[in-house]
């Protein structure tokens, strides 16, 4: 059975790699808080008129102010910046935060659209900056899809497969790195 990171991989198109680059700047440092506030402000503007009713609706228990906060704060924080996101809300805990919600293919897809426009339509990032939020991004949108149909299996998981994944939570925990995030949740 593949991992989540390894679906996320092959659904996407991005290998881990690429989607973890993000690390290799301080992308906070490099753009500032204004320019992670600015997309999200442009991404929830483009989700919330979304033209498509099935989508908004995702949306429709948020107040758009309290979505962009989330967004940018989380941007923020898994981008080298302070954990303003963590400070407010907890761990992220992606998987568990997005539960709630339907997140397909389709979703991501749509998804993945809105904050590619948003990216272009956010003067203050450079190109290079771009193309590495976008793989971490649509990698992450994946992995939350591959999360969701997790979740909506009825179907037992194997022991091993439970051990290994407390093993690696214990890995994780004692080497003060998240699986998913490599230690940013954790600063």
């Amino acid at each position: 059975m593949q991992s989540l990171q390894e679906k996320a991989s092959e659904w996407s198109g991005v290998d881990a790699a690429d989607a973890f680059a993000i690390d290799d700047t301080n992308l906070f440092q490099k753009l500032g808080l204004q320019t992670f506030i600015n997309l999200s402000t442009n991404f929830y503007t483009r989700v919330y008129d979304d033209e498509e009713e099935w989508f908004r609706s995702i949306f429709a228990n948020s107040k758009k102010e309290e979505a962009i906060q989330n967004q940018y704060e989380f941007f923020v924080q898994r981008m080298g910046g302070p954990p303003l996101y963590s400070q407010r809300k907890g761990h992220p805990a992606l998987i568990g935060r997005h539960r709630p919600f339907p997140v397909t293919h389709q979703a991501a897809e749509r998804w993945l659209h809105h904050m590619e426009k948003a990216l272009e339509s956010t003067p203050d990032i450079d190109a290079d900056s771009k193309i590495k939020m976008m793989n971490f991004f649509r990698h992450t949108a994946f992995f939350l899809v591959a999360g969701d149909e997790l979740k909506n299996q009825n179907q037992r998981v194997p022991l091993f497969q439970i051990i290994a994944l407390v093993m690696d939570m214990f890995e994780a925990l004692f080497a003060r790195k998240c699986a998913f995030c490599h230690g940013k949740c954790l600063d």
